[in-house]
């Protein structure tokens, strides 16, 4: 079976900097794939070349077996590829389901053509639901500006989530996340449908391993060691970059 993501031989530099070394990579429909690695590894730049907002200087990214080089991040977005940053982006006077409805409205097909405001309509009705998945029916007509750092994560994953996506890039989603808001993010990234796959970059290796079914660690933006996370946990050449404090 072909994956849904394939990336062949990424290689970006900046100026004298190699960040990606030739890297390869590739997701199937509804895997949840990590990348760990030290700081200065490649796993924000790799994740930037899938998500379009960074261009490699060699290597191609595929999406559903169509290059996709040389779209840009919203033309991947409405192919399916959605993302969630290290920062929560969303927009701070607008009530949390109005975040939703904008997230929503570029994927959105109403159901009657004809029917005046039935895009908006139509995201307005899938709204409500993605933000009870996210546990934030309560504070629907909040102000994101005015939710916590935790509730702000949780409405940025169903704004993500009303854009239908194929593939969810989350870029170290428990930064700045307390104890008991790292384990409600678990439940919820679990609890997402097997049809969405994920490509997570995290340093907490104990959220990697609840999530993922593969993993890949990169090293000075070349891949150290990729397989399983019980592999990945035994595999000599992880620990010993774990021994030598650079993971």
């Amino acid at each position: 079976m072909n994956p849904l993501l394939s990336a062949e031989e990424v290689r970006v530099r900046y100026g004298s900097l190699t960040a990606l070394a030739g890297v390869d990579l590739s997701i199937h429909d509804g895997q949840r794939h990590a990348l760990i690695g030290p700081n200065g590894a490649g796993k924000t730049t790799l994740l930037n070349v899938i998500g379009g907002a960074t261009k490699p200087q060699r290597g191609t990214v595929r999406f559903d077996g169509r290059d996709i080089n040389r779209l840009g991040p919203a033309a991947r977005a409405r192919r399916g590829i959605n993302r969630i940053h290290q920062r929560p982006a969303v927009f701070a006077t607008l009530t949390a389901t109005e975040n939703v409805v904008v997230a929503a409205l570029p994927r959105v097909v109403p159901q009657r053509r004809w029917w005046p405001g039935g895009r908006r309509r139509t995201a307005q009705h899938r709204a409500g639901p993605l933000l009870e998945r996210m546990g934030l029916a309560d504070v629907a007509a909040v102000p994101a500006g005015h939710l916590a750092h935790g509730q702000r994560r949780q409405l940025e994953i169903a704004m993500a989530l009303a854009g239908s996506p194929r593939l969810l890039l989350l870029d170290e989603p428990a930064a700045g996340l307390s104890a008991a808001e790292v384990g409600r993010l678990v439940n919820l990234l679990r609890a997402l449908p097997r049809a969405i796959a994920m490509l997570l970059v995290e340093h907490r290796l104990d959220l990697v391993y609840a999530l993922s079914d593969t993993v890949t660690v990169l090293r000075d933006g070349q891949t150290l060691a990729a397989g399983t996370p019980d592999e990945i946990r035994t595999s000599p050449l992880v620990r010993q970059a774990y021994a030598d404090g650079v993971a």
